[in-house]
Formats: structure tokens, C-alpha cells, sequence
């Protein structure tokens, strides 16, 4: 699971027609002292206040309204007034103000921790990279892409040409929207399917996070990635049958790119907000959302280790973001989420030492993560457990939980391959292990793993050509990687029983609770292991001999580690 949504930097892009945009009081080109020290706000409307009250009360408070979503009822506010959040949380037109966009650096550390899951870390790459080479082998034409051999998440959930390709493959007509890092729309095996036309990029690139901006705007075009995360996720979902590299799920399903990362991994609230409203009024069917809400692994509602204003932008966070997945739903989207890479049982979370994982406090100086005691009853992990979200626990090769996907009885809905680097005979790493997907050409160079000639620099990357187009894939792994997979069947599901969408002429459209079921329904059950209580063991080349527990609970058709069990393509289109 990638991370995050917090809030962020003011977005150009168009949310969408219910988003009403206002100009701030002063423009660019005349900043005054007053701006110099102005700080954006999310601002949100109690239930049934009037955009005119709202916005009156703002005014009130001291802030200027920037943009604002009637639909899901927030706004983006501007304000140097030293006490508008406090005045905004007094209001009764208004629930209140989260700081949206934080000032600080986050150290190289943070991101480095949040990235060792799935990318592995620096020790275990070397370790992958002076391991023996295997031959690579290809697919026999009509068993699949040419890399199909290496997709093992694939066959586990009948996503092939003997299993749920020969019923279903997915359909034009049916859309699913990566809320992510942003997708490669040119990467020739996921191009077929991308719809550039109909994605959005909501975030503004921030260099004191993301480093130097690509475009002169900080505002990348909508068919860029620049961290790849994005475009793995869209490669497992619907990578098309085309002579090249990997399949997705549903091969000839429809992508768009609904982009609220940054860089840098962050999700911030105002764009994850406006990325879920425009889901919903594009016609979207699906979306994955493989992040966590920042700088809080969970948001509480009032915990006493959090100051008055960080249990204030919690409230908020937790409030804003189920409005906006509610908003969603209610125009026909099913939201998709991974559960998180922390291997905690989200029932009984325990202690986070992790938060805030952005180094500000509400008024942007630094400060560091802090130890809190989590109470489930009160704290929420944002979006995997908010309502309406189909949350996924992540599987390896053998069938068992990876080692460090999350799980709980109450939070866990299906499992999917997300892969497990030690799901091996001996517990040594083996980056086949992990899932196989997409991986931008020009990160691979930039990141060196691939040489001058093109050619992968180690076994974590892997090259594909037909002809002279060749395609870049990179193994991954993480709950991230899960959700993909049960996003993919979930559009299955849309293009075999969906219906014609009148909202949106020339698609078509499924109920999300009827998705829901199926895909639940149809999952394959898997039983908690025997002990329940199961050893992960793992051989590191630096550390030796490394074990963890985890507990299962429940029944085999419902239970903490599969949930409802393993999402089954075959099944839920025959």
C-alpha cells in the first residue's frame, strides 16, 4: 500500500462541472506581505449549510474561498489570519478547517521506510541483484502475453486465457479511474487502453517534496508518471493482450487516470476530494486507491496524545473523505482499497509509533513522529476502513497472507496477490515472488535500472520487445499490488452483467452493491492456517533469520486474514 492523503498545494485542473471556482483575493503577479504567510485550509460545510452561508461564514473567519465542491460540501480556503482554523471550528455553518497543504521538507528517511515493503529495501535489492539470473521464459502463442510465465498472481485468480479470458476480457465501455501517482499513458502496454482524454492530474508537484518540477506549470500533463507506482496498479488492472510483456486482470477494460499523488508517494486531502467527486460524475465504474490519508497511519477523533487542532484535522479528514467515497458510490462507483503493508491486525492496532510521517504541526513547524496508543472504537485507518470501501488483504505465491499485509476480521473484505518476496521453499528472497507489471521507461533509467544499451541493470526489472517497441516492467509488491488485482475483477464484473449507463450514453453501469456482491461472492474461501497463530520466516543476507507471527480469526468463509477469501476472476464472470 502506497501511503497517504493529507491535503495539498492549490490544483488548475478542472474537478469537475459541480466544482465552483473562485478567485483568490490577490493574484500572482501582486503578492503581498499578507500572502507571504497565508496557508490553505480544507474547509468543510456542516450537512445542509447553503454554499452562500458557507461561504459567508468563511469570509467571517477570516479566509478566502479559492474553490469549492457543493456536492460533497468543502471548500478550499486561503487565509493569514492567525486564529481562522479556530474560528472556522466555532462556526456553526461549518464543521472545520484542516490544514491543506503543509510547509516542510520530508526527510529522504521517510519516503525510504514507506518504499521498503514494496520496492524492497537497498540490502535486499543487492542481495535480488547478486543472486544466479534465471532464463527467461516466454508464453507459447495463445497462452498469453510473452511474460505470462512470470505472472503467477494471474493464474492464481483464473486471469488467463484458459480462465476468465475466454468468458470475459472487460469492456470499452466500462471505466476504472487509478487514483495514484499518475499513469505512463505512453507505455505501449498500457496505451490501448488509456483514455488521456478523460484523465485529470489534481495535484500541483511541490519541490520542497517532490524535488525539481518536469514542467515550468509544477502541473504534470495527465499521462505522466513520475514514480511508477501508479502505473504498476494500472498495468495489473488492464494491461491489454497484445503481443507484448504482461496481461492485466481485464485486458480490454477502459483506464483513466485520475491522479491525487504527488511525487513523492503523499496523498493529500483536497486532491484525493476532487479526484473521487470527478469519478463520480465522469461515469467511472471502479477505482483503485492503493494510499493512506498523511500524516496519520490513523486518524483518531481524539486521541490524547494529539493537540486539540490535530484531533480537529483528523475529524476532518475522516468526514471529508467519507463524504466524497458516499458522493462516488452514489453515482456508481465502486471504491477499491488496499488495507496497508504495517502487518497489523487493524482490529487491534496497538501502538503507532509512525505518525505524523509529514514533519509539520498544524502551524507547519517541524516535529516528529510520536509513540500513540490506537483505540480501534475511535481511530480509522483512511480510506481502507471507511465505509463503502471494498478493503483488500494481500496474498503470496503459496496461497498464505504476505508477511506484511494488514488483516482483521472487521476490516478485511477479499484477499488478492500482492506478492511476498520470502514466499519461497528456503524463506530467501526471490523477486519472482513479487508481481510483475508496467514500469515507466524513463524511471527505469533514471532510477538505473536500466544501462545506456536499454538493457535491465538487475532482476528486480524486466525488458520486453516486439519489434522495435519495447516495454519495461518491475516487480513490486505490497498491498498496493492486491488491490489492483481486485479492482480488475470488479470491472469484470461491470462489463459482464452491466447495464446501458443513461447518465452516460455508450457505457455501461452496474450498482456498486451488486458488484460488491459478486465479487465477494464469488471469492475463492480460504481457512485461517492450522496453527492459527502463523510464523513468517525469513532469510535476510544481512540479518540472518527473521520471524513474525500473525493470528487468524474466523471462519473459513469470512475470516481476519482472507476475509471473504480470494477474488476469483473466472468465477465471477461464468
Amino acid at each position: 500500500m502506497r501511503r497517504r492523503i493529507l491535503s495539498s498545494a492549490v490544483t488548475l485542473s478542472v474537478v469537475a462541472a459541480t466544482l465552483v471556482v473562485t478567485q483568490s483575493a490577490s493574484s500572482a503577479d501582486s503578492t503581498t506581505a499578507a500572502d507571504a504567510t497565508a496557508h490553505d485550509y480544507v474547509v468543510l460545510y456542516e450537512p445542509g449549510t447553503a454554499e452562500t452561508d458557507a461561504r459567508a461564514a468563511i469570509q467571517a473567519a477570516g479566509g478566502t474561498v479559492v474553490s469549492s465542491n457543493t456536492e460533497v460540501g468543502y471548500a478550499l480556503v486561503r487565509s493569514a489570519a492567525a486564529g481562522f482554523a479556530q474560528a472556522a471550528d466555532a462556526s456553526p455553518a461549518l464543521v472545520g478547517a484542516a490544514r491543506n497543504r503543509s510547509i516542510g521538507k520530508a526527510p529522504a528517511e521517510v519516503r525510504a521506510d514507506a518504499d521498503a515493503v514494496e520496492r524492497l529495501t537497498e540490502a535486499e535489492r543487492a542481495a535480488a541483484a547478486a543472486a544466479p539470473r534465471t532464463t527467461l521464459g516466454k508464453a507459447a502463442k495463445g497462452t498469453g502475453d510473452p511474460l505470462s510465465p512470470l505472472q503467477w498472481d494471474m493464474a492464481a485468480i483464473r486471469a488467463t486465457p484458459a480462465g476468465s479470458y475466454a468468458t470475459e476480457k472487460g469492456s470499452k465501455k466500462v471505466t476504472v479511474g487509478i487514483i495514484d501517482t499518475g499513469v505512463d499513458g505512453s507505455h505501449p502496454d498500457i496505451a490501448p487502453n488509456f483514455d488521456a482524454a478523460a484523465s485529470r492530474n489534481f495535484t500541483t508537484d511541490m519541490p520542497d517534496i517532490d524535488g525539481v518540477c518536469e514542467v515550468a506549470s509544477c502541473v504534470d500533463p495527465a499521462d505522466v508518471d513520475d514514480d511508477g507506482h501508479g502505473t504498476h496498479v494500472a498495468s495489473t488492472i488492464g494491461s491489454p493482450l497484445n503481443g507484448i510483456g504482461v496481461a492485466g486482470v481485464a485486458p480490454e477494460v477502459h483506464l483513466v487516470n485520475i491522479r491525487a499523488g504527488q511525487d513523492s508517494g503523499y496523498f493529500f486531502l483536497q486532491p484525493t476530494l476532487d479526484a473521487l467527486t470527478y469519478a463520480g460524475d465522469a461515469g467511472v465504474d471502479v477505482v483503485n486507491m492503493s494510499f493512506y490519508v498523511d500524516p496519520w497511519l490513523f486518524n483518531c477523533t481524539a486521541n490524547p496524545a494529539d493537540s486539540p487542532a490535530e484531533q480537529q484535522e483528523q475529524r476532518i479528514v475522516v468526514e471529508a473523505t467519507q463524504r466524497a467515497l458516499d458522493y462516488a458510490r452514489s453515482k456508481g462507483v465502486l471504491p477499491v482499497s488496499a488495507s496497508g503493508n504495517e502487518a497489523t491486525d487493524l482490529g487491534v492496532p496497538g501502538v503507532d509509533a509512525s505518525s505524523p510521517d509529514y514533519p509539520v504541526d498544524a502551524e507547519g513547524d517541524p516535529i516528529a513522529a510520536r509513540e500513540r496508543t490506537i483505540d480501534n472504537s475511535t481511530c480509522l485507518s483512511v480510506p481502507a476502513e471507511s465505509d463503502g470501501v471494498v478493503t483488500v488483504n494481500s496474498t503470496g505465491p503459496s496461497g498464505r497472507k504476505a508477511y506484511y499485509s494488514n488483516y482483521g476480521t472487521e476490516q478485511s473484505d477479499v484477499s488478492a496477490p500482492g506478492g511476498d518476496a520470502y514466499d519461497t521453499a528456503n524463506g530467501r528472497l526471490d523477486p519472482k515472488a513479487l508481481v510483475l507489471a508496467a514500469y515507466p521507461q524513463h524511471l527505469a533509467v533514471a532510477n538505473g535500472d536500466v544501462d545506456a544499451a536499454g538493457v535491465p541493470t538487475n532482476p528486480m526489472v524486466v525488458r520486453d520487445c516486439d519489434g522495435d517497441v519495447c516495454g519495461y516492467y518491475q516487480y513490486l509488491q505490497g498491498t498496493s499490488m492486491a488491490a489492483p488485482h481486485a479492482a480488475g475483477v470488479a470491472a469484470l464484473i461491470v462489463s459482464r452483467y452491466g447495464t446501458k449507463d443513461p447518465a452516460h450514453p455508450g457505457t455501461l453501469t452496474l450498482a456498486p452493491s451488486v458488484t460488491e456482491q459478486v465479487l465477494l461472492g464469488t471469492a475463492t474461501d480460504v481457512p485461517c492456517p492450522v496453527p492459527a497463530q502463523f510464523t513468517y520466516r525469513r532469510v535476510s543476507a544481512t540479518a540472518g533469520v527473521v520471524t513474525s507471527t500473525a493470528t487468524c480469526a474466523g471462519p473459513a468463509d469470512d475470516n481476519g486474514f482472507y476475509g471473504q477469501g480470494v477474488v476469483d476472476a473466472l468465477s465471477a464472470v461464468s
